[in-house]
């Protein structure tokens, strides 16, 4: 399994590995990442190591102190091919994103060792379509040769737009993100009403995310319902925290904006059982596993539609779905407003977990494996 070293993918890549070695696979992860400092060690162990986590799952890095911490390296396509011979995987299983190097040098070394190689996106391919299509040429692999998946059905649209092949686009699964569904479900009764809407979002606060737009939402629906009557909380860090300070001033609403910085996953639970609903403002969303967590543990989930967060947010069962800006103004509007659809909501996420528990997750994955080795080009 290669990893496309970034926040969200590496969380997923590491239950996903754990969750198969609990179910009597080898697992061996390649990654560019060299290891946090805070972690111990010399340099050269933080950057080309094999180690064994506590799941369990045997970690390869391979990462370069020429790069300046970036998650490349410049002979990664060799280190991977020697590392793919040593270990003659079954699966190479590659984790991607929009520019993840290290992960298209592992596609390469799997397709020119022959071995049966899966792909799966985590991010939305939109504007890139092409360049990415004239890469996997360059590099050997297109959708006739792997087996290629997203983690959503919107997502894998633009994965099989971006890969046709002859007559058609690419067939393109869905391997969705995994959560331990039982760990998040709400164990204490629902929050009091007490005249505040409480809003709360986790993500990074970056351009990418929208975070200014949470802030945007949030003025909104108070100049609707009053001063008073909604509060946001973020949950994140990123280059973006000023710029969304500057925002909520800009706007008058810096009172009712709350900014935690990094929460640790083990504390969200306990985070989102003091709020009333989940709001997501990002169009590029791939997936949403934040918005999936906040669901599971029994919001209300806003968010735009079109994006991979319609996955597991049905509009007026799980959230509400919102076509633009405006209409996510008129969701959060609308929850403040009606009680009873918001209990009603709420009542439904508390007692009707999502599909999308790892047995789930585990099983489409073997479904993209078997799918893999089927289009496998032997050489005689």
């Amino acid at each position: 399994m290669l990893r496309a070293p970034r926040r969200g993918i590496e969380t997923q890549v590491g239950d996903l590995a754990a969750h198969q070695v609990a179910a009597g696979h080898e697992v061996h992860v390649l990654t560019a990442t060299a290891a946090d400092p805070r972690d111990g060690g010399d340099a050269r162990s933080r950057h080309a190591s094999v180690t064994t986590t506590a799941d369990g799952v045997r970690v390869h890095r391979l990462a370069s102190r020429l790069v300046g911490g970036l998650p490349v390296h410049p002979r990664g396509s060799a280190l991977i091919a020697r590392r793919l011979r040593a270990l003659a995987p079954d699966v190479v299983h590659v984790q991607a994103g929009v520019l993840s190097p290290f992960a298209f040098q592992g596609a390469r070394a799997a397709r020119a060792a022959n071995l049966p190689l899966a792909i799966t996106w985590h991010c939305m391919l939109d504007g890139v379509e092409r360049p990415l299509r004239a890469g996997a040429r360059v590099l050997g692999w297109d959708g006739e040769s792997a087996a290629l998946s997203a983690v959503s059905d919107v997502a894998a649209r633009r994965v099989a737009s971006a890969f046709p092949v002859e007559g058609g686009p690419a067939d393109v699964g869905v391997l969705p993100n995994g959560l331990d569904v039982a760990a998040w479900a709400p164990t204490g009764p629902p929050r009091g009403a007490d005249g505040v809407l409480r809003l709360v979002a986790t993500q990074r606060v970056a351009p990418r995310k929208r975070t200014r737009t949470l802030v945007q939402t949030l003025a909104g629906a108070r100049a609707v319902l009053g001063a008073g009557r909604v509060e946001l909380t973020i949950a994140g860090d990123g280059p973006d925290a000023a710029a969304v300070r500057r925002e909520a001033e800009r706007l008058g609403v810096a009172d009712a904006v709350h900014l935690l910085g990094r929460v640790p996953r083990a504390q969200l639970p306990a985070l989102y059982a003091r709020h009333d609903v989940f709001v997501s403002p990002a169009r590029l969303e791939a997936f949403g596993i934040a918005a999936l967590e906040a669901r599971a543990s029994g919001l209300p989930v806003v968010a735009l539609d079109g994006t991979g967060i319609t996955s597991f947010v049905t509009d007026e069962v799980d959230g509400l779905l919102a076509v633009d800006d405006a209409a996510l103004i008129s969701a959060v509007v609308r929850l403040a407003q009606d009680a009873a659809l918001r209990g009603a909501i709420a009542d439904h996420n508390r007692t009707v977990p999502p599909a999308a528990d790892w047995s789930d997750v585990l099983a489409a994955a073997e479904r993209e494996y078997a799918r893999a080795r089927r289009l496998v080009r032997f050489v005689p």
